[in-house]
């Protein structure tokens, strides 16, 4: 076998009857020239994914030229600068055609993704959708609206790669629910955003389509996994995404690039067609939701989703149709807050952003509420991460086998590698100078029997009964609470799983969870940060600080939850928050 592969991959002449074949003899000489030709079938595999990529762009570029040529008034910054409920309302009365803004979305992505490598691929198919929504009787909610999807959203022809060289060769075969609902509505999709590799982390980097920047800072991440998404429509390429969330990868790139994200109650919106990595894991569950510039659109956007269409293509959804009354309430709200969850204590910009929030929120006649949440030491080492590696990381670590570990995974991978038995021990040695990474080793150590698992989810149950309770305690109808950020520096990320507290405690509550934008790191916020310890002044808080260090502009979020189902509650209640931000920034 390993002789038939050097024949066809050596140059002529180095492969036959000759001494050095001999070496095949030996096993250290067969391992070193089978991992050479393991590496050269990645690169080569890796190549072919970027020549493909290159062709589709320069393909859709020649398109985009012809259109400029048959319509050289097309005013471009107009269409770009409209929100996207005054776009739909342009499109649905005819005074902009479907063709003009698709074509000048493509211009954009094309400009933005040259910037800051956000795209895996443009989707072709999309000038076939736009003659369809063209013959279509009636008009959707999305009506001739370009939308961007993550990788591993499904699209019948194309790859679902999940950064992974593995998956290069494997097509979609039909299209998730969610593209076939968009389609109905009315929407195009029209790219296919880059993603980290395995989508374990919130950096945007893969050894295939490289690395994401965040089109605010160059020096900076978009976030992830959604970080393409977050690059994307934040530079001005797309007006409307779809990303996922299962640890704040809809929520950390809105954060990062400035834009408003949700994270709905899982199930509300179909996952069929969505693959994954960790699919099949329940106890943390995905949620597939929409990104975009303003809250407004993110209601839309799950108004069109959530209708009959989608239930009967998948009838595991609950036939939940989007609540407008609750959307549009305007009653005064009772809402619990916190600056800290002290896990991670957040840069000083993020506590301001949030502070300031409160503040404005209670000046408008709601309600304020200090709450804390419960044991997040024990959450996010006890429930979240052994959700992940119950099996001490092997399931993670075997998507690496034959592919390229990107250098922002290299330190989680490393993590994983160390035996059971040897991170039992270093945790051990380490709690008393560094607590935290002990109970992380001690979480990555997994578990080691099906009634250590079955504990493990009725823990997570426990745990939604006491947070619950404690909320309805306090009479809450909101929560306002950090969300991390400022954008990190590229490659830190990587290094600071742990630090995504903030967002990863509602995904093991399964609870809607959004980011709004509310303002901007400034000079005085950056002054403060040389002052930040922390909660254990050691190495990672001494990294985070690293990290967001050189913000200065950026933008800065805060996280605003509901109830389980009470999704429409959580975008009134973003909403609020966003009219208040804008207010004061206008003032």
């Amino acid at each position: 076998m390993i002789q038939q592969q050097l024949r066809q991959l050596l140059p002529e002449g180095e492969v036959g009857p000759c001494p050095a074949f001999a070496l095949l003899g030996g096993s250290v000489a067969a391992l070193v020239i089978w991992k050479w030709l393991q590496k050269r079938q990645i690169q080569e595999k890796i190549e072919e994914a970027r020549r493909t990529r290159d062709e589709g762009m320069r393909k859709i570029a020649k398109a985009v030229q012809q259109f400029r040529e048959q319509v050289p008034s097309a005013q471009t910054d107009a269409i770009l600068s409209l929100p996207l409920l005054e776009l739909t309302r342009r499109l649905q009365e005819g005074s902009l055609s479907p063709k003009t803004v698709l074509y000048t979305y493509l211009e954009k992505a094309l400009e933005v993704t040259k910037q800051t490598n956000c795209l895996q691929h443009f989707i072709p198919e999309c000038e076939e959708q736009l003659q369809e929504i063209q013959e279509q009787r009636e008009k959707g909610l999305l009506y001739g609206i370009p939308v961007s999807i993550k990788d591993h959203i499904g699209y019948k022809g194309h790859l679902s790669t999940c950064g992974l060289v593995q998956c290069l060769g494997t097509v979609v075969q039909e299209d998730s629910v969610l593209v076939k609902v968009l389609k109905t509505q009315g929407a195009i999709p029209f790219a296919v955003t880059n993603v980290p590799q395995s989508l374990f982390n919130y950096d945007c980097s893969n050894p295939i389509f490289g690395q994401t920047l965040n089109p605010l800072n160059p020096q900076k991440s978009p976030g992830g996994s959604s970080g393409g998404e977050g690059a994307l429509i934040a530079g001005g390429g797309s007006i409307l995404g779809i990303g996922s969330d299962i640890g704040g990868s809809i929520r950390l790139p809105s954060s990062f690039c400035g834009l408003c994200g949700l994270k709905p109650t899982a199930q509300r919106l179909s996952l069929s067609g969505a693959s994954g990595p960790f699919s099949g894991i329940l106890a943390v569950p995905c949620a597939l939701g929409p990104m975009a510039r303003d809250v407004d659109s993110l209601a839309l956007c799950m108004k069109a989703l959530l209708c009959q269409e989608m239930f009967q293509l998948d009838p595991t959804v609950p036939p939940i149709p989007f609540n407008e009354e609750v959307y549009s309430g305007r009653a005064a709200l009772r809402v619990g807050y916190y600056d800290t969850d002290g896990y991670f204590p957040l840069p000083p910009g993020v506590r301001r952003g949030l502070r300031d929030t409160a503040a404005a929120l209670r000046q408008a006649g709601h309600q304020l509420v200090p709450f804390s949440p419960p044991r997040i030491h024990y959450v996010m080492n006890e429930l979240f991460l052994k959700t992940f590696f119950a099996d001490g990381g092997h399931a993670w670590l075997d998507m690496f086998r034959g592919d390229i570990v990107d250098p922002s995974l290299k330190s989680q991978v490393n993590f994983c590698k160390i035996p059971r038995l040897g991170k039992k021990l270093l945790a051990l040695i380490l709690k008393p100078l560094f607590p935290r990474l002990a109970e992380y080793l001690s979480a990555l150590s997994g578990m080691r029997s099906v009634k250590e698992m079955w504990n493990h989810q009725h823990q997570i149950q426990a745990y939604r009964a006491e947070f619950i309770a404690r909320w309805r305690q306090l009479r809450l109808d909101v929560l306002l609470c950090p969300v991390l950020g400022p954008a990190f520096t590229t490659g830190y990320p990587g290094r600071l799983l742990t630090a995504v507290s903030s967002t990863m405690l509602y995904n093991v509550l399964n609870f809607p969870a959004g980011v709004v934008p509310v303002s901007t790191v400034t000079e005085a916020d950056e002054e403060e940060l040389k002052l930040y310890r922390g909660c254990c002044d050691d190495p990672w808080d001494h990294t985070l600080k690293q990290a967001v260090t050189g913000a200065v502009g950026l933008p800065v979020a805060v996280q605003c939850v509901a109830l389980p189902w009470q999704d429409e509650l959580c975008l009134r209640f973003m909403k609020e928050v966003e009219t208040l931000s804008r207010e004061k920034r206008a003032a």
